[in-house]
């Protein structure tokens, strides 16, 4: 993949076309980090979420592909999230769980530091709204702290599917959010209306479960014909759809091959046309 396509946030901060997603792969998280990085991924996400995430696994498998490859920090986006007591494990909370909610997403960002080997963040992002309003502007505005201080690049909230909710959060907010990553698939009408107040307010829209959400979407004959054209697989075809509406996809595979195909998404173009055809799929799923 070229290292010279990126795209740029509302807060100048540039973030590849397509990122690591690095959930659920336990003991093997650091050698497959390893590998995306070496096939030539140079985005990143993650949380401080021992329930799904092996934050710590990220972190080395950063650190071995670096030191192997000659990569700087700099050259890398990464991206990590803290996640509010009700998503983790109750066994396994990386923070204190009794302290303010301030103080929890202080420790859990310096927990992140720690894991990944990095003095900063590129994106430090909520992993779920938080029911109570108030509650959501607590670890919103600690998250600000940390963005005044250096901390992190920018910040950004995930699994955020209310657009009165989000639109509230980015009124309210001194720092604004850069980024949203959302699950794309059709329970949500594929986010239309919040995709459409980032597209105005430059908000970096990133894709999650992109593939596994939409089995019905890339089976279509449409997107099989278009495979056969461009001699790509239909994931491609699709990622690379996504990235034509400015929607920045994760992939989290564990296969090599499948690594370097999502890397090569950008080595192609579909027209206006095609994208459009595409688009109007997703209002029949």
């Amino acid at each position: 993949m070229s290292h010279n396509y990126f795209f740029t946030s509302n807060n100048d901060v540039r973030i590849p076309p397509i990122i690591y997603g690095t959930a659920w792969k336990k003991d093997r998280t650091a050698v497959l980090v390893e590998q995306a990085i070496s096939l030539g991924f140079r985005g990143i996400d993650t949380a401080c979420q021992p329930k799904h995430y092996d934050e710590a696994g990220v972190g080395k498998g950063v650190s071995i592909a670096c030191h192997k490859l000659g990569i700087d920090r700099s050259e890398l986006y990464l991206q990590s999230k803290f996640t509010p007591l009700n998503g983790q494990d109750p066994e396994r909370v990386p923070y204190d769980a009794n302290a303010r909610l301030c103080e929890q997403v202080a420790q859990s960002f310096q927990a992140s530091l720690k894991n990944l080997q990095t003095t900063y963040l590129d994106c430090l992002v909520l992993h779920s709204p938080l029911a109570n309003q108030l509650e959501m502007m607590e670890v919103w505005q600690a998250m600000e702290q940390i963005f005044n201080q250096g901390g992190t690049r920018q910040i950004g909230i995930s699994n955020c599917y209310n657009p009165h909710q989000f639109k509230l959060l980015y009124l309210n907010a001194k720092v604004k959010p850069t980024i949203i990553q959302n699950r794309f698939y059709a329970d949500t009408q594929f986010d239309k209306t919040i995709r459409e107040f980032c597209q105005q307010h430059r908000i970096i829209y990133q894709s999650f479960w992109t593939l596994t959400a939409n089995p019905k979407l890339l089976a279509h004959a449409m997107v099989n014909a278009l495979a056969k054209k461009y001699q790509r697989s239909t994931a491609q075809i699709f990622f690379r759809f996504l990235n034509h509406i400015d929607i920045i996809p994760l992939t989290g595979t564990t296969s090599t091959s499948h690594m370097a195909e999502d890397l090569a998404i950008i080595d192609f173009e579909l027209t206006t046309d095609e994208c459009l055809a595409i688009g109007k799929l997703l209002s029949t799923q």
